[in-house]
């Protein structure tokens, strides 16, 4: 027999079951926030403490003991997207909500119904400034489906099974996609350290970092290799190139994301070519050769050959983004690291002895790398679209589940 369905009134929900409620949050659990900050994070903390994203942080005091409690973060790039199941003693950061005390519907069902349909109101326009957040009133007047208990009951079980089968494959091609990154992350250690070819002599260095190298190499320091440029672009008008870990993109200014500068007259130059790297962050920062011209922050580093003929670009591309996988750069920083302030500054940078192949050879380690990295890249890339089909088909399966829209038998 057909399930009779009626008009929920809520674009984003549509129809649901006759025999079902839609009940505001706010009926439905208490709904507070945390008190604590991202300064009361402990390595080693007693206590889990529940951040803005999925990573779940740990801090030596606790902000409440719950029976049992839902979690949301409040903004950020997890803000109405990461959501926590909790019990006993916890820390929780001020722009992360609470839930407790739940009425009408079982917590289970409640953070499957989060998780399912609050993406969508963040996608439909989120109270924006500079990061995606969630205001109160938001949370609280969003509507929830509610069934009888024992339909609840189905929901779960079914959801429960379904979803736990999905998250393992999930977790097992997440776990392949970083077989395949450090897979490549060795291929690129080993081919601008050791070179290409297995019959090759080595030799001792006396860089800790890089222990050997063929016999035939020489080591030099950097500051023979490459100057620092430093040129201040003077007025405005110039492409504002970004250093991300995807490489060096052109920034869309116009849409008043990210950080944005008062004037960019005082941005540093960067030309087609030029090696840019953000040695400010030595842990999500990045290196790249510019494709673009344009204009990057004045406290980034922006350097080229002092030779262009004698050295091959891509080889040496390889070998600098190899010191950021591996945390090389990190290794000769300083700073205040768990403030994202760990530099290389330019004297370490400048000394630090990388490895000489002849030019020749430089070629030919860039053109294997490329091809290597290729081949990897498509694997993960293939590896990706899986993990977006079962995310997405996650979501829909819970959607249609706890809207009722498919009948739990």
């Amino acid at each position: 027999m057909a399930r009779q369905m009626k008009d929920s009134g809520v674009e984003w929900i549509g129809e649901i079951p006759e025999d079902t409620k839609l009940i505001q949050l706010r009926f439905i659990a208490d709904i507070t926030t945390g008190n604590m900050d991202t300064q009361n994070r402990e390595n080693d903390g007693e206590y889990p403490f529940y951040v803005r994203s999925p990573k779940v942080e740990r801090s030596n005091q606790y902000s409440f003991d719950d029976v049992e409690a839902i979690l949301m973060a409040g903004d950020g790039v997890g803000a109405g997207r990461v959501f926590h199941y909790v019990q006993g003693k916890y820390a929780c950061h001020q722009r992360v909500y609470r839930m407790n005390n739940f009425r009408y519907v079982q917590s289970s069902f409640l953070k499957y119904y989060l998780e399912g349909l609050f993406p969508m109101i963040m996608d439909q326009g989120s109270a924006k400034s500079t990061v995606d957040s969630v205001r109160l009133p938001m949370l609280q007047g969003f509507k929830v489906v509610v069934f009888n208990e024992a339909e609840q009951q189905k929901i779960i079980d079914f959801l429960d099974e379904k979803v736990g089968e999905i998250d393992s494959v999930i977790a097992k091609t997440k776990e392949t996609i970083e077989d395949y990154k450090k897979y490549k992350q060795a291929i690129i250690t080993d081919a601008v350290t050791k070179g290409i070819y297995d019959t090759v002599t080595l030799k001792a260095t006396e860089n800790v970092h890089i222990d050997k190298i063929p016999a035939h190499w020489d080591m030099k320091k950097l500051k023979y290799v490459f100057y620092i440029k430093k040129d201040i672009a003077g007025k405005e008008g110039y492409d504002i190139l970004s250093i991300t870990q995807k490489g060096i993109k052109i920034k869309d200014i116009s849409i008043n994301e990210g950080q944005l500068a008062e004037s960019y007259s005082n941005y540093q130059l960067v030309d087609i070519g030029d090696f840019a790297m953000n040695h400010m962050d030595l842990l999500t920062g990045w290196v790249d050769v510019s494709k673009y011209s344009g204009v990057t922050s004045p406290d980034y580093r922006v350097f080229n050959f002092i030779d262009k003929s004698a050295y091959c670009k891509e080889y040496y591309l390889y070998l600098m983004q190899m010191c950021y996988m591996n945390k090389i750069f990190y290794g000769l920083g300083q700073g205040v690291s768990n403030l994202g302030r760990w530099r290389l500054q330019a004297d370490k940078f400048l000394n630090f002895t990388i490895p000489m192949p002849p030019l020749c050879e430089q070629r030919e380690i860039a053109e294997y790398l490329d091809e290597k990295c290729s081949e990897i890249d498509k694997l993960i890339a293939k590896k990706e679209e899986l993990l977006a089909d079962l995310e997405s088909y996650k979501k829909s399966l819970i959607y249609e589940c706890v809207t009722g829209k498919k009948k739990v038998e």
